[in-house]
């Protein structure tokens, strides 16, 4: 066997044995709304209300999804990526211990129960303009 040979069968059987242990990917089945690099993918989702929507990281790096909390109607349950109950202390634990990260492959759900217009944010990403919104409406 000539080495280009010997090269190309290595380097495919190493390719292929290590594959799946570069990060676990998702499907389009596991969300509804994708994070890339600097976006939610779509920008705008469109649901009833008491639906429930899954963001997955499809990315390589950490995102959060974060309410702004001054844009969401009234009477509507504040959301964030890990569990914070306003906008300032999400904001305050990303950049003091990367609090509400959602890692690569991983996934943050939340069930809108109050119609209207939900804009939230990726806290590290904001400034490439990482924002969205979901619009809840009555069925």
């Amino acid at each position: 066997m000539d080495r280009r040979a010997f090269l190309a069968t290595t380097g495919a059987a190493a390719a292929a044995s290590v594959a799946g242990c570069l990060g676990r990917g998702l499907s389009d089945e596991d969300f509804d709304i994708g994070m890339s690099a600097n976006a939610f993918l779509p920008e705008e989702y469109e649901i009833d209300v008491g639906e429930t929507v899954v963001w997955g990281n499809n990315g390589s790096r950490g995102h959060t999804v974060t309410a702004y909390e001054n844009s969401i109607p009234e009477d509507a349950t504040y959301f964030a990526s890990g569990g914070y109950d306003d906008e300032g202390t999400a904001r305050d634990d990303w950049h003091n211990t990367a609090g509400g990260n959602i890692p690569p492959g991983e996934t943050f759900a939340h069930t809108f129960n109050t119609p209207g217009d939900h804009h939230y944010v990726c806290i590290p990403h904001e400034p490439g303009g990482m924002i969205g919104v979901i619009r809840v409406r009555e069925p």
